[in-house]
């Protein structure tokens, strides 16, 4: 039998929220905004939610006020009274900033949005919430995991304003980012990174992260050198940040795309370019791993249809790691395959990925698993 491979379940797995929404209207709204990515249930008042919330209290409770009506205010009271409810989080929905719910929230640091509001800010109140209870629980990490997990994040946070701004960037800044994660990869403490991450909700870093320390360890396996690692590590991180232009639901949708979704996707690759063009002294390795780890050997691959010599080693990496990436990754429309699993559909893939690196990554995998199983 062989051993497991690496732990690499990487997003929540179905968060549990609940909903108290007046408005027959707006819960479907919700619905329709939610339940694809969570698990959603929705009450039309506090009451009738009370006693399914003590039964089993949510991740998240998402909570209205409804005009002239104190419901959630006694509901908040009710919660506050019972000790079981101490790591549910809340976000409330108010159109008053000075009412007795909206001054409550407050006074707990709890996030509180305001009507009308698009739905996309509930979902980025969701993810804060999420990701801020994840990333706290770095802190009890021991360097260098922790520090790299805080700077990867740190700087992944910032790219979409970086893009925005259109100002150059130093490639030293990014290159320090990624110091630690080299440095756990080194000293092979890099699954923490990997565990560390499981139940973030900000999908895009989530592969990145798993991309650049597949890759980096891959190069490590190989005996590359530090600087070598530290490019694999800073390309593996920025491989795909011209995600972070393409709409949600596009990214996330389960199923085939069409032929106008599939344009958009694709088109993350020059939006990556384009980011990297504002990057000063970036090495070429960078630019390899970003614009062709989507590029096959038979030229089937895109943006540019390159195929066997025209692909050099980074490129045919990157192409492992990332389809390796992209097969054990958790999403919210499907569950991860399991490594081994992945690894044999990659086998027969040999007309797209290059089969004597695709053997090394394998015989790498396995010899970190060794003595490492999740039971």
């Amino acid at each position: 039998m062989r051993p497991n491979v690496l732990h690499t379940e990487t997003t929540h797995e179905g968060l549990r929220i609940c909903a108290v929404i007046a408005g027959k209207r707006e819960r479907a709204d919700l619905r329709a905004a939610l339940d694809l990515c969570y698990r959603l249930t929705l009450f039309p008042n506090g009451a009738e939610a009370l006693h399914s919330l003590r039964a089993k209290p949510p991740d998240i409770l998402i909570l209205e006020e409804a005009p002239d009506n104190g419901d959630a205010v006694r509901l908040l009271r009710a919660i506050d009274k019972d000790p079981a409810f101490g790591s549910m989080a809340i976000i409330g929905l108010t159109s008053s900033p000075v009412s007795d719910f909206g001054l409550s929230l407050q006074d707990r640091g709890a996030p509180l949005l305001f009507r009308p509001f698009p739905m996309r800010q509930l979902t980025a109140t969701i993810s804060h919430v999420v990701n801020r209870a994840v990333e706290a629980s770095w802190d009890a990490m021991p360097e260098p995991q922790r520090l790299a997990l805080r700077k990867t994040v740190e700087l992944f946070n910032g790219i979409s304003d970086m893009i925005d701004a259109g100002t150059p960037v130093p490639y030293a800044d990014l290159k320090e980012s990624c110091t630690p994660l080299v440095s756990t990869v080194r000293n092979g403490t890099f699954k923490d990174l990997l565990n560390g991450v499981r139940g973030h909700d900000n999908y895009t870093y989530v592969h990145s992260l798993r991309i650049a320390t597949f890759l980096c360890h891959f190069g490590h396996a190989l005996g590359l050198s530090d600087g070598d690692l530290s490019i694999l590590a800073t390309g593996g991180l920025l491989h795909d940040v011209g995600k972070v232009t393409v709409p949600h639901d596009i990214l996330n949708k389960p199923g085939k795309l069409e032929a106008d979704e599939w344009a958009v996707m694709k088109s993350h690759v020059p939006r990556t370019m384009e980011f990297l063009a504002l990057v000063s002294d970036v090495p070429g390795g960078v630019r390899t791993i970003a614009g062709q780890h989507h590029e096959k050997l038979d030229g089937t691959g895109y943006p540019r249809g390159l195929k066997g010599g025209q692909l050099n080693d980074l490129a045919r990496m990157a192409a492992i790691v990332d389809v390796f990436g992209a097969l054990t990754d958790r999403r919210i429309y499907k569950e991860p395959m399991a490594p081994e699993k992945a690894l044999d559909v990659m086998h027969s893939m040999a007309g797209h990925l290059d089969p004597f690196r695709l053997a090394l990554f394998r015989d790498m995998l396995l010899d970190v698993a060794r003595g490492t199983e999740v039971g």
